[in-house]
């Protein structure tokens, strides 16, 4: 039996897809732990509804609310092996718990997983899908790059062994935000193998505004310091750059006052910023918007990064 576990918090638009899914989906034996973080929605009379024609479908309530304490609960009330990680935000292939064994099998790793494929509905989605999968917008990290096969630092989600949890602990619940990072990166820092399929396959969906996605990337800033503090072998210049683009955008006038060569960092940026926005295909809107969000998604990773330094 596998255990499949699900964190939600008004999650009324997405929940019957997951539920669907997992229903339908091989293989047939396995159970699904909901935790839910205190939905104000109808999520939590939708998965009753269905826990009454499905006895493997169980749910349970996050106290704390926050992702790292749910993935925690669900693993110490689960049974099976491995388990795997869904989120309600993304669509999966209906052979995806079956890849993910058969990855298990071939590889031996002891965390497998797909690549974070981004897909939009609306105009900002599709402009924040590419924008959050490109090279410019967050650097070369291989869980990005949907064709690739091979050991990872991370994957998408993630499923584990039930024996990584004795041998190197379970998610930080200090981490609201990263928590998958650090847990990835301490077991990979531990020895562990992390294996990254392509044919893992799922998509998923972004924030839908502008104020949404800033306050994600934001979060994602704050809590990476965190990260790299307790594992610091996985520290990469991607990591930095977003820290070093606001600390110079900061002190850019006074800079370009005193010499104006260093105004070519910030033309340098304009170009590739340009460059990649025109690579999108997609009609006028969407590439007015990815234009946008390029330094909107760095700015607020480094400033959520700065702040994220001074916490212990």
């Amino acid at each position: 039996m596998i255990t499949v576990v699900c964190p939600t918090y008004n999650e009324e638009e997405h929940i019957e897809n997951v539920l669907n899914f997992f229903v339908n989906a091989k293989p047939y034996d396995k159970e699904l732990i909901i935790v839910d973080g205190g939905s104000k929605d109808k999520t939590l009379d939708i998965i009753k509804d269905w826990m009454k024609k499905y006895s493997n479908i169980k749910l349970f309530n996050n106290p704390y609310k926050y992702v790292p304490y749910a993935l925690n609960i669900a693993i110490k009330n689960s049974s099976g092996d491995p388990i795997i990680r869904l989120d309600a935000h993304t669509k999966y292939s209906i052979d995806y718990f079956e890849k993910i064994l058969e990855t298990f099998q071939k590889t031996n790793a002891e965390i497998v997983g797909g690549p974070m494929i981004k897909k939009g509905i609306t105009d900002f989605q599709k402009a924040a899908a590419y924008v959050t999968s490109s090279p410019f917008g967050i650097g070369d990290s291989k869980i990005h790059k949907k064709d690739f096969n091979g050991y990872s630092d991370h994957v998408y989600l993630g499923s584990w062994k039930r024996s990584l949890f004795d041998e190197i602990g379970y998610f930080d619940e200090r981490l609201h935000r990263n928590q998958d990072d650090e847990f990835h990166y301490r077991a990979k820092s531990l020895g562990k193998k992390i294996y990254l399929s392509s044919d893992i396959k799922s998509e998923y969906f972004p924030r839908k505004n502008y104020s949404s996605l800033i306050r994600q990337y934001f979060q994602y800033g704050l809590f990476k310091p965190l990260v790299l503090k307790k594992i610091k072998s996985e520290i990469k210049l991607r990591h930095l750059i977003p820290l070093f683009f606001l600390l110079y955008i900061f002190f850019a006038p006074i800079l370009i006052f005193y010499n104006w060569t260093l105004i070519f960092p910030l033309i340098l940026y304009l170009l590739l910023n340009v460059i990649f926005t025109l690579k999108n295909k997609n009609k006028i809107k969407i590439r007015l918007i990815t234009f946008s969000l390029f330094p909107l998604i760095h700015l607020a990773y480094g400033f959520g990064f700065l702040i994220g330094l001074t916490k212990k």
